[in-house]
Order: C-alpha cells, then structure tokens, then sequence
C-alpha cells in the first residue's frame, strides 16, 4: 500500500515535470512567433500628414462655388418669403379696411383666409428651409466625396498611412508643419475642379 502511493507521487511529479516543460516550449515559441510578426510589420515607414480645413476651404474653388450657391438660395428664399408676406400684409390692410362694413359672416370668412394665408406661409418657410438643408448637405458630401477621390490618387506614391483633417482647437494639439499638404491639395483639387467645370 506503501508503494502504491510512493508510485502515485512520482507518476504525479513526473506529469507536472512534462506539463512545465510543454508550457516553457510553448512559450518560446510564441516569443519567437511574436517576433517573426512584428518584423513582417516593419513600423519605421509608418507616415501620417495633415490638411488645414479651414485654408482648404478658403482657397478651394469648388467650396467658394458651393457657398455661393448656397447664398443664392437662401436669398432667393428670403425673396419669396418676402413676396408671401408682402401680400399677406396687403391683404390684411384689405380686409381691415372692410372690417367696419362686414356681416359676420363676412368677418369670419376674412378669419378664415387670413389663416389659411398664415398657414400657406409657413408651410413654404418649411419647404424653402428643407430644399436648402439638402441642398447643403448634397453639397458637403459631393465635396467630401472629391477630396476623398484626390486623397486616394494623392496618397499612392507618397505611403501616408492616415491623412487627417486639421481644424484649430480641434483634438490635435501639436502639428509639425513638415507633414502639412494643405498647399498640395489646394493646387491638385484647383486643378481637377478647373478641368471638370
């Protein structure tokens, strides 16, 4: 009965002496394969650069173009939401001076198309608003989608990894100018934009 323990014990040693020994090979192996990984993804070529939003905005003039239509718009609905209340006011004036002659009838009438003509009103201020809403976010996202384009064209024999978007005040605290290509993306999309329009 002696033995059979002594034996169980030694069984038992022997097993945790082959499992520590797996583990240890085990474990090289995943440095050296960690090893093998990292130099596959040499990071010394790593390269990221950086525009100014704010001067590519100023000095693109596919943007410039963008503002202008969105300005001609918003005058535009300005105009036509005058003009409503323009006529909505002279027909107020009308039916004020009619007051004093009007039924009752006639008075509740004159209620109901000055709502209905404040309801028109507002109803075109509404659409007016929408139409511009779109019109500026078609905007954005076209304009977005061509620097996007250019970026890609940009980027294939420069190697950046991540070009980013700078705006003063805005998540980045230092830039060296050294990886700045607002100037060469203000002349490349000038260019595209010139031959397009």
């Amino acid at each position: 009965m002696k033995n059979i323990s002594t034996i169980l014990s030694s069984v038992a040693l022997l097993a945790v002496g082959v499992l520590f020994y797996l583990h240890i090979t085990h474990t090289e192996e995943l440095k050296k394969q960690i090893t093998v990984n990292n130099s596959k993804h040499d990071t010394s070529n790593f390269r990221i650069a950086y525009f100014d939003i704010d001067t590519l905005q100023e000095h693109y003039n596919s943007f410039q173009d963008a503002e202008e239509k969105i300005k001609a718009k918003e005058n535009a609905s300005k105009n036509q939401l005058n003009s409503l209340n323009a006529s909505y006011q002279k027909r107020l004036r009308e039916l004020q001076e009619k007051a004093p002659t009007m039924t009752q009838a006639d008075g509740e009438a004159a209620q109901r198309e000055l709502a209905q003509l404040e309801k028109q009103f507002q109803q075109k201020e509404l659409e007016l608003d929408q139409e511009l809403k779109k019109m500026q976010m078609d905007l954005m996202t076209d304009l977005h989608k061509q620097v996007e384009d250019y970026l890609k064209t940009y980027n294939q024999g420069k190697g950046y990894a991540y070009i980013f978007s700078y705006s003063p005040g805005v998540l980045m605290y230092y830039k060296d100018s050294l990886y700045d290509i607002t100037g060469d993306m203000i002349k490349g999309l000038n260019s595209l934009y010139k031959k397009e329009k």
